[in-house]
């Protein structure tokens, strides 16, 4: 059940028609309590533009204490920095401005997924499995846009000059473009993990991997449409990655920019998370919100990087902004260039297309930090790295 806060009737009923599932209004603070005491199962409260922000702001920063789970939605005529500093200070998961309906809905569904993320997962809890052999490195970022599937494609084409068998599982499974960025044309996807009806073994996992041919990287790509997407099961994923990373030293995960439960489960068994954002407040934004649920769903800061993409000092913030209110350090620093984008329009990793270029250099940086991170025995990958041959 989602609630919304707002002295004002009739602006209640507006927000709850854009709300899809179960909505009750409620005009005080007191109402509130008394209904959130008195019925379970409330994932979502709603504040409204009514709500002043300091009643807002104590109320959220109390249920972030008495009920982790519940999330918090402030709406706003007007959004400025003020106000989305003191929501996420308070721990509200999003800030929405009223006139946004489609925007309040996208928020709500977030809130209802994580809600019941915390539900079925205790904080700190950890694997009862021993450890595979291999690693698993997530990349994640909650908005879209930022080069996530870029900074993927091009670990991974990093990691395997350095001699580590990699393998890449695109779990965008709507909308994954690990495939074309790299231009393979794989037989086999995703989907068709549903044909083994949970009888997953090596053979029948290593039959859907297409290998890129100039890297010897592996892919196991999205589905293709909607239909074979929906058939993807996440309890059948978390089997494939454990198979997987028996098979390769390293396993990249791509996930889509949302807690479903396949980017959840890839948390889940992460080594290490890569966290991908960029300079403008959109994104800086999802990306505090979403430390803020990884926090509160149990996921160890110190497997944390941040690779902050098209990291330039002239669009308004600075980096520096932006660690401060994450409150986290920036492991790799890419700028923007129109090669970069010149080369995943071509599908060519920009590592191996010019692999002088800037760009590749903080790649090839990141992919020796991550190596650190993975194999902190091992000594540092020599200063020539194995040459990959490119496709004429």
């Amino acid at each position: 059940m989602i609630i919304i806060f707002d002295t004002d009737a009739a602006l209640v009923q507006v927000l709850g028609a854009g709300i899809p599932g179960d909505t009750r209004g409620v005009a005080s603070a007191a109402e509130l309590a008394t209904r959130l005491r008195e019925t379970p199962g409330v994932s979502v409260v709603v504040m409204g533009p009514t709500v002043p922000l300091d009643l807002a702001v104590e109320l959220a920063g109390g249920y972030r204490v008495s009920d982790p789970s519940l999330s918090v939605i402030l709406v706003r005529r007007r959004v400025d920095s003020t106000v989305l500093a003191e929501a996420l200070r308070a721990g509200m998961r999003d800030v929405v401005e009223s006139r946004d309906l489609p925007g309040l809905a996208e928020a709500v569904e977030r809130g209802r997924q994580l809600a019941q993320a915390l539900a079925s997962r205790a904080p700190g809890a950890e694997h009862d499995s021993e450890r595979s052999p291999g690693h698993l490195v997530t990349v994640f970022s909650t908005k879209g846009g930022v080069g996530k599937t870029t900074v993927t494609t091009n670990l991974a084409v990093a990691l395997a000059s350095r001699g580590k068998r990699v393998c890449i599982v695109d779990l965008d499974v709507h909308n994954g473009d690990v495939a074309l960025m790299l231009q393979v044309f794989p037989n086999h996807t995703l989907a068709e993990v549903a044909s083994f009806r949970g009888a997953i073994d090596p053979s029948g996992v290593d039959s859907l991997v297409t290998t890129h041919e100039a890297t010897g990287v592996g892919v196991l790509a999205a589905p293709i449409g909607v239909e074979s997407a929906d058939s993807v099961n996440a309890e059948d994923v978390v089997k494939v990655l454990d198979v997987l990373t028996r098979q390769y030293d390293v396993v990249l995960v791509d996930t889509s920019g949302a807690f479903d439960d396949h980017a959840l489960n890839a948390i889940d068994q992460t080594d290490l998370l890569l966290l991908v954002g960029t300079l403008d407040m959109p994104a800086l934004k999802n990306l505090k919100l979403a430390t803020t649920a990884l926090d509160l769903l149990g996921s160890r800061r110190e497997t944390w990087r941040v690779v902050l993409n098209r990291a330039d000092l002239r669009v308004g913030l600075t980096q520096e902004q932006f660690t401060d209110t994450l409150g986290l350090s920036v492991t790799t620093a890419i700028p923007s260039n129109r090669e970069v984008l010149a080369a995943v329009n071509r599908g060519e990793p920009i590592v191996l297309a010019q692999p002088r270029h800037e760009v590749s250099r903080l790649l090839e940086n990141l992919a020796d930090h991550v190596l650190h991170a993975l194999y902190p025995d091992e000594p540092p990958a020599p200063g020539r790295r194995r040459r990959l041959s490119r496709r004429g």
